[in-house]
């Protein structure tokens, strides 16, 4: 069995949670030992898979975001999920500049941030039930090849 751990939280779809979602994440991530360019990169990719959740998904009704985290050796997942309104064409809204919420300065830039800060990114979505965008990001990539060239 590879060396793993995993956590959830649950909370409510208020903007004010987005900062939690964050940090907790960034917290279960620390015991990889990331350097603080891949916790930023992930805390960038969380967020905007949060504010999606809470804006786009449930488009100001309280209701729960979920995030699951899982360790497997040097690999962090992360899933931000929702039981919102989905996505009716996934391909549409991860074009970058792609909105649906125009009117409330929403850059359609969320999507691509997730892709540039993350190895990857997946996104799951059935109209009416809800989202689930899984990330994926190698932690210390290129750390031992610059270690033994170092020395």
């Amino acid at each position: 069995m590879k060396n793993t751990n995993e956590m959830e939280i649950r909370f409510d779809s208020r903007s004010a949670n987005e900062g939690f979602a964050r940090v907790a994440v960034a917290s279960f991530m620390t015991q990889l030992n990331p350097t603080v360019e891949e916790v930023a990169d992930v805390k960038t990719a969380v967020s905007e898979a949060v504010t999606n959740a809470i804006i786009h998904g449930y488009e100001s009704e309280i209701r729960k975001v979920c995030i699951r985290c899982r360790i497997e050796e040097n690999t962090f997942l992360v899933e931000v999920c929702d039981k919102g309104k989905g996505i009716e064409n996934i391909e549409e809204a991860m074009q970058p500049m792609y909105t649906t919420k125009p009117e409330q300065d929403r850059s359609g830039m969320g999507f691509a941030f997730m892709e540039a800060f993350m190895d990857s990114v997946e996104v799951e979505s059935e109209p009416g039930k809800g989202t689930c965008v899984r990330m994926r990001k190698t932690v210390g990539k290129g750390r031992e090849i610059w270690t033994t060239q170092s020395l």
